[in-house]
């Protein structure tokens, strides 16, 4: 069961559409099921020429908005649609009677057996819903409170699912994206947008926090992409951003100007101080930065990762402090090498990723020869920082291997992702949050770096299933992790030159991830984001051509059946020379500068 709440500012014109033959003829036989009075004494007559007479209807519903003058809302028409599933079985008018009073006395404006509460009726004119009018005016002189009350509403539908044995819906737990608007579907139709740009805007605000490590990195990838970004500024600190909008270039509004949306529009885990605290979380001690880790990278995506960034950071510095100390920013671990007549002259660096283990460390002629701190000096002489930046990006460019070798690393870290969070299936469901949050990251880069339909599918049909309820943030896992970092590799890698074979490697390793969600979100009694989970499911076999199972051998999951299934893949990956099987959870050990031997 489903409604929507509408406000408006006249009751009498609102009745009598009800009552009337409605847009399309669909109005039949239209009368009153419930109300503040009984439904015979509230029931508008019929005069002597066929017609019905609203007058007293009309009078006992605006007379508490008179009494409360000029303290009512702007719009004190409070107009609630219910409407039942096609499946669900027809009510009687008494059933429905008793609907419309469960949902006035759960969102507290007529509470059972408060004679002072707001006025209202709810009409029939169909099988399958009815329409709740309510003036927001007590009848003891005050004004109700209709605070939150689309989440009241959703809670005592499904108090009314639970009562009458109808068809289950979601709740009203802000898993679920905000959806577009009828007259944005509209607009979209009409200049022939494949979809409104609510939605294309949140994919693109979603792809570009996964990609990033930084707030910087974050606003850069959205204006990447085109999208028109507008940053909104504190006066109280010179500088402070405290939240963004986002736009497309051709959304214009009736004045001309761009449509834009922050990012709580588009989704509640969008927001600035969202990512800000997801970035902080991710990144330990050092707020905004994600942290470079070397564990499920091979030595060629280790080289390759640590010379993309080491070339980024000679980008956008102009100092050989500045630039170890970007390098430190980005988590990485340094070491420098100091003259021996001078002891106080750096005259060259060493990078490592953190893995927990012994680093392996790369000089800068190691990983380039122009990133040679002697090199790297010489371009910050002889250049400025736009012809600095114009130069080096050419050079971000991966060759074939190594690109080759950023898919197989992800994939491999989508395995262990979905080894760890087999772990919590007969165990805790609810410690694989994280890792349920992030595979949304991999699944939204994956779409965006491969370009295919079926996946960005996929990855928008995922998209419920990723958020735990009602905006919560989870802690940081090393399943989380892996994804987060899996979606890195893709968006370092690129769009280019990536091979067949690699690509249903991926995605077979996906597939397996969010099977694994699925039963997850199950055993944690949430229907409509394990829905979601099998609807990417489908997407994604559509990509690999395999054959969805059908849904009548879907076994619902237990804890018992999971452990005498013995779980057909291991407790952790097995143990071999790759990065893959440290299992570790020890934090990475922090980068400081030391001088070499």
């Amino acid at each position: 069961m489903i409604a929507k709440v509408m406000r408006g500012k006249r009751v009498p014109g609102l009745i009598r559409y009800l009552y009337g033959p409605g847009r399309r003829n669909e109005h039949r036989d239209p009368h009153i099921v419930a109300g503040f009075d009984a439904p015979a004494a509230l029931e508008p007559p019929i005069g002597r020429d066929g017609k019905r007479d609203f007058r007293r209807l009309d009078a006992l519903m605006q007379q508490p908005l008179d009494l409360l003058g000029e303290l009512n809302h702007p719009k004190p028409v409070w107009h609630v649609a219910v409407r039942a599933h096609p499946d669900d079985p027809v009510l009687s008018d008494r059933q429905w009677g008793d609907i419309a009073a469960e949902i006035m006395g759960r969102t507290g404006l007529a509470p059972a057996g408060d004679d002072e509460a707001v006025r209202w009726l709810a009409v029939r004119h169909a099988d399958d819903h009815i329409h709740i009018v309510a003036t927001l005016a007590r009848q003891d002189g005050t004004r109700p409170s209709v605070w939150n009350d689309g989440y009241r509403l959703r809670a005592a539908c499904r108090v009314v699912e639970d009562r009458y044995g109808l068809r289950r819906t979601a709740p009203a737990d802000r898993t679920a994206a905000r959806r577009p608007k009828r007259a944005e579907t509209e607009k979209a139709e009409r200049v022939g947008r494949r979809e409104p740009a609510r939605s294309a805007l949140r994919r693109h605000v979603v792809t570009a926090a996964a990609g990033a490590r930084t707030e910087t990195e974050f606003f850069d990838a959205l204006a990447a992409e085109g999208l028109l970004v507008h940053k909104r500024h504190t006066e109280r600190i010179a500088g402070a951003v405290t939240g963004y909008a986002v736009a497309l270039p051709d959304d214009v509004g009736p004045s001309g100007r761009p449509v834009w949306f922050g990012g709580g529009k588009l989704a509640d885990d969008l927001t600035l101080p969202k990512l800000r605290r997801r970035w902080a979380l991710e990144g330990g001690d050092r707020p905004g930065s994600r942290p470079l880790s070397g564990r499920h990278l091979s030595a060629r995506t280790a080289r390759a990762v640590l010379r993309t960034t080491v070339r980024r950071a000679a980008e956008e510095a102009r100092t050989t402090h500045e630039f170890l100390d970007l390098l430190e920013r980005q988590e990485l671990l340094v070491r420098c090498r100091y003259s021996r007549l001078n002891p106080e002259q750096i005259t060259g660096y060493a990078v490592a990723l953190a893995d927990g283990e012994e680093p392996t460390w790369y000089t800068g002629g190691q990983l380039a020869d122009d990133l040679t701190l002697q090199r790297i000096q010489r371009r910050w002489e002889t250049s400025t920082p736009d012809a600095t930046r114009g130069l080096a990006a050419p050079a971000y460019e991966l060759t074939p291997e190594e690109r080759q070798a950023f898919y197989d690393d992800a994939a491999r870290a989508a395995a262990y992702a979905t080894s760890q969070i087999r772990r919590h299936l007969a165990t805790n469901p609810y410690a694989a949050e994280d890792a349920c949050w992030a595979a949304s990251d991999a699944l939204h880069v994956a779409a965006k770096v491969t370009g295919n339909q079926h996946l960005r599918r996929a990855a928008d049909s995922y998209d419920r299933a990723a958020r735990s309820p009602y905006g919560r943030i989870p802690h940081p896992t090393s399943a989380g992790n892996a994804l987060r970092f899996a979606a890195r590799l893709l968006a370092l890698a690129g769009k280019q030159n990536h091979t067949t074979v690699s690509i249903l490697v991926l995605l077979s390793r996906l597939i397996a991830l969010v099977e694994t969600i699925t039963q997850i979100r199950l055993l944690q009694q949430r229907q409509a984001q394990a829905d979601a989970a099998r609807r990417a499911i489908q997407h994604l076999r559509n990509v690999t051509g395999t054959a969805t199972p059908r849904p009548e051998a879907t076994v619902q999951p237990t804890s018992a059946r999971l452990a005498m299934a013995a779980f057909p893949t291991l407790w952790a990956p097995a143990s071999t020379s790759t990065h893959v099987s440290r299992t570790s959870s020890t934090p990475p050990r922090q980068a400081s500068r030391r001088r070499a031997p």
